[in-house]
């Protein structure tokens, strides 16, 4: 039982890191005023027929604080690269020299601010959300341990445990969201 038990309390944990870890590739995905090549992450680009990540098929480098470069490995990739920057309605218009794509990323305006500032809490609700799914799963599942001869204090000492992870995770969620809320609203 109680190697079931730790069984768990281990895939509970788990499943709470993955939880953070996709907060954290999402909260970078979301720009902060600075250039950061993540934000093109997700960006699919048409090539001969397969849809491949931008960043397979061409070079992202920050030129300045405010300007990304998008370099293509072929020359006629550069108009299919531009057809997905605009699809992907990351915000951005793409500037096309005939040998590299420009991104120019304008200062954000106090309302664009807050807007980005609601959609970080977002996020941090939505990994919220999946934290405490994973609280409720391990719960059920420690209740069925016990419907099989688990002992009551036993299985309120794991339910327990499972809590503190979770207060653990959602205290990490806030700390992530609080930082990206900060570093959005430094001008």
């Amino acid at each position: 039982m109680q190697d079931e038990l730790n069984l768990i309390l281990d895939d509970a944990k788990d499943s709470m890191q993955k939880a953070i870890s996709h907060l954290e590739t999402e909260l970078t995905k979301i720009r902060a005023g600075k250039a950061n090549p993540q934000i093109l992450d997700g960006i699919t680009v048409d090539y001969y027929g397969a849809p491949t990540a931008l960043n397979q098929v061409a070079n992202v480098s920050v030129a300045d604080a405010r300007t990304l470069t998008i370099q293509p490995w072929e020359k006629n990739m550069l108009q299919p690269i531009e057809r997905a920057i605009i699809a992907s309605n990351i915000g951005l218009n793409p500037q096309n020299d005939g040998i590299l794509i420009r991104l120019f990323l304008p200062p954000l305006t106090e309302e664009r601010r807050k807007e980005l500032v609601k959609r970080v809490n977002g996020e941090g609700e939505h990994a919220k959300v999946a934290i405490r799914n994973i609280r409720r799963d391990g719960i059920e599942a420690i209740k069925k341990l016990q419907k099989d001869g688990l002992s009551e204090d036993t299985a309120k000492d794991a339910e327990a445990d499972v809590q503190a992870l979770t207060d653990k995770y959602i205290a990490a969620i806030d700390k992530h969201c609080a930082a990206k809320d900060k570093e959005i609203m430094a001008i």
